[in-house]
């Protein structure tokens, strides 16, 4: 405890905006800036999963590594334990960290703040959260809330996910952010399970581990990275992005 391993899982069959990670942002692919931002976080090497060749080749133009796997994973989570599978096979890496392939500007910070939870031998998944801010995300059900015990300041042991609005009550929501880091042994017993009642519910892949007994802490960080979805999504994430250039 712990070598780290990064996985950012791809794949360009995208329905709301096609070919997504190959969508250019300041001149370079966004898988290729999402790469950039895991390797600023120091925390250990990092690949992308992909079925796509075309995104394994602007990986590798960029200098980065990628593996190939199967197009026929239903979730990221499955994309990434087969390539750790295949790109460890001796099981040097006891943490993989699971980098969504669509947040460009994520803040490399946050992505190495996913780690320090696992060093508490309890704890099998670390994930990301952020307080809500807008009032009009309280309720949106595209928000994902994290409802947890905070057991140290900015880290709490989380008891549910909801696109609800919940708590009910005065106090802060939180805004989960789809970035995990399993421990390694987590990742393998996460996707060997089937889809639980509750995740087939909420549509949350992650209820399936509470479900099942697996303990997931999250640590809060100042701002939710933007995903990329739809065409004014990526509008918005280049204007970031060159606004960070000129001030570079």
């Amino acid at each position: 405890m712990s070598a780290p391993i990064v996985l950012i899982p791809a794949r360009l069959s995208a329905t709301r905006l096609p070919n997504k990670p190959l969508a250019e942002i300041a001149g370079e692919p966004m898988i290729v800036h999402v790469w950039r931002r895991a390797v600023e976080a120091g925390i250990g090497p990092v690949a992308v999963a992909t079925d796509a060749p075309e995104i394994l080749e602007a990986v590798e133009q960029a200098g980065g590594t990628a593996v190939m796997t199967r197009a026929d994973h239903v979730s990221g989570s499955d994309r990434i334990h087969e390539a750790v599978e295949c790109l460890d096979p001796d099981g040097r890496h006891d943490i993989v960290v699971n980098v969504q392939g669509d947040l460009p500007t994520i803040d490399p910070g946050a992505i190495a703040a996913s780690v320090p939870p696992l060093a508490d031998t309890g704890v099998d998944i670390a994930t990301l959260v952020a307080v809500i801010t807008r009032s009009e995300e309280r309720t949106d059900p595209n928000v994902v809330k994290m409802v947890g015990s905070e057991i140290v300041p900015g880290r709490f042991r989380t008891l549910y996910f909801t696109r609800a609005t919940a708590p009910s009550g005065e106090g802060p929501l939180y805004h989960h952010i789809g970035l995990y880091a399993y421990r390694r042994a987590a990742l393998r017993r996460f996707v060997s399970l089937p889809p639980s009642p509750l995740e087939r519910r909420e549509r949350l892949e992650q209820l399936r581990a509470l479900e099942a007994g697996m303990r997931i802490d999250a640590v809060l960080v100042e701002d939710v990275p933007l995903g990329v979805d739809t065409p004014h999504d990526l509008e918005r994430a280049r204007a970031v992005l060159a606004q960070r250039r000129r001030s570079e």
